[in-house]
C-alpha cells in the first residue's frame, strides 16, 4: 500500500524510531555488565534503570536532528557533526574514532572515511545501527531513501558490504513504518531485498535468513554481531525484526539472548520495530536536549 507522509508525519516516524532505536542500544548495552540477569530478562524483568545508552543512539540522534532542522542529509554538515559530538565514552570503535578525530581536525569526510582498513573504507556495522530513523523518515519514497541511505552511510563507511547495511535496515525500517500506518502485514525480508542492488555478502545473508525458522538457526548461520561487520549483524537483525515486528520486548530479548554486539543489534531492532513499553522507556537514560523535539 502506497502512503503520502507530511513534514510532521515524517518526523514523528522519525522519532518513533529514534526511541526504539535507542531504548534497544541502552538495553543491550546492560549485558556486556557483570551481574545483569538473561533469565529475568526472558521473563519479563529487565535491569534497573538508568540504562545508559551508546555511540549507536548518539549518531542516531545527530541524523534526526539533522532530518529536524534541514529535511535532507547534508554529508559536510552531518560529518562535521557527526565528529563535533563524538564522546569517545560511549563506547565509539577505534575505526570510527579515529576517522571522525581526522575529520575534527580537518581531514574532508571523504578522505578520512576512505583511508580506513587501508583503503578499503570500513565494512562495519556503525552505519546501519544509526540510520533506521532515516528510513522511517523517508517511508513513502523508497527511491529517495535509497539515495539519502547511502549518503548517510558513506560518511563513515565507504566500503560497499558498510553502505549496503545501512540501505538494507534503512528500508527495513521504512517496511516496518508502513506496516505501523496502515495496518497491514509487509514481507519486510523481501521489500528490503527489492531495493538492495548488487550481490554483496548483506544481501545474500538476507536471502538465507528468509529460509531460517529459529533465532538460535539465525544467529549461527548469520551471524549475531560479533564481528562487527554489516555482513554479520544486519541478517540477522532484519531476520529478528521481520519475525517480531509487532513485539518489541521479544525483539529485544531475542538479540540478547544470541549475545554478539548486543548493543547493535538491539539498536538496529529496536529503531525498526519502533514501539518499546512505556515502563523501558522510562528506564533509559534520557536522550540529548539538542535532539528533543
Amino acid at each position: 500500500m502506497r502512503i503520502v507522509l507530511h513534514a510532521r508525519a515524517r518526523l514523528d516516524l522519525a522519532y518513533d524510531s529514534l526511541n526504539g532505536l535507542s531504548v534497544g542500544d541502552a538495553l543491550g548495552a546492560q549485558f556486556f555488565m557483570v551481574g545483569r540477569s538473561l533469565s529475568d530478562l526472558v521473563a519479563g524483568k529487565p535491569p534497573r534503570g538508568p540504562w545508559e545508552w551508546t555511540d549507536d543512539t548518539e549518531m542516531a540522534c545527530n541524523l534526526v536532528a539533522e532530518l529536524r532542522d534541514h529535511g535532507d542529509i547534508d554529508q559536510n554538515r552531518l560529518a562535521a557533526t557527526f565528529a563535533d559530538r563524538c564522546e569517545p565514552y560511549r563506547g565509539y570503535g577505534a575505526g570510527a574514532f579515529t576517522i571522525l578525530r581526522k575529520i575534527r581536525q580537518g581531514t574532508p569526510w571523504k578522505e578520512a572515511a576512505g583511508s580506513a582498513f587501508d583503503g578499503q573504507g570500513s565494512c562495519g556495522n556503525g552505519a546501519a545501527m544509526r540510520i533506521a530513523p532515516l528510513g522511517a523518515y523517508f517511508a513513502d519514497d523508497p527511491k529517495t531513501l535509497t539515495a539519502k541511505a547511502i549518503q548517510a552511510s558513506e560518511v563513515t563507511h565507504q566500503h560497499p558490504e558498510g553502505i549496503a547495511g545501512g540501505v538494507a535496515v534503512a528500508h527495513a525500517a521504512a517496511t516496518a513504518a508502513t506496516a505501523r500506518l496502515t495496518g497491514t502485514e509487509q514481507d519486510l525480508l523481501g521489500g528490503v531485498l527489492d531495493h538492495l542492488e548488487g550481490n554483496s555478502f548483506v544481501r545474500m545473508g538476507i536471502e538465507k535468513a528468509r529460509k531460517i525458522a529459529t533465532a538460535e538457526e539465525a544467529a549461527y548461520v548469520l551471524g549475531n554481531g560479533s564481528r562487527v561487520t554489516a555482513q554479520d549483524t544486519v541478517p540477522f537483525t532484519l531476520w529478528v525484526a521481520a519475525h517480531h515486528l509487532d513485539d518489541y520486548r521479544k525483539a529485544i530479548t531475542t538479540c540478547v539472548q544470541a549475545g554478539g554486539d548486543v548493543d547493535t543489534t538491539a539498536a538496529i531492532v529496536g529503531g525498526i520495530v519502533a514501539t518499546p513499553p512505556r515502563e523501558w522507556v522510562a528506564e533509559r537514560e534520557e536522550l540529548p536536549d539538542w535532539v528533543i523535539r
